[in-house]
């Protein structure tokens, strides 16, 4: 069953929301790496800078996972525009409404998400 228009505008919505708290979250995170090297001093101990190496690696993973989802969140949106959002990227087959209502930026049904991962496609 194809999405109607009141749902498409929904997700659309939500999608442009989400989009916006990860701009959000990625320059924060930008800024407090850049904000820990330009506040390294001489006098730090070891042990503090290797505190601070850690917590900048965990600003750059989250970063990393923050900028994928939102290529994803770019790609629903785009699916949208061309009048293909709700229908799977490498099957053609509709995405379960439960599906895009959990990851709205989902672009591939759960099994072609799974072969897909396991590079089986």
């Amino acid at each position: 069953m194809a999405l109607k228009k009141a749902q498409i505008d929904d997700f659309k919505s939500r999608l442009i929301e989400l989009r916006g708290q990860l701009n959000s979250a990625l320059k924060e995170a930008t800024e407090d790496v850049k904000v820990s090297d330009e506040s390294k001093g001489y006098s730090q101990h070891q042990a503090d800078e290797g505190t601070d190496d850690f917590g900048r690696t965990i600003n750059l993973e989250i970063s990393n996972k923050e900028s994928f989802i939102l290529r994803q969140v770019e790609r629903a949106l785009e699916k949208i525009d061309e009048g293909t959002y709700g229908v799977c990227d490498i099957t053609d087959e509709e995405i379960p409404i439960k599906r895009l209502e959990a990851v709205p930026y989902a672009t591939m049904t759960v099994s072609a998400q799974d072969k897909f991962e396991k590079g089986l496609l």
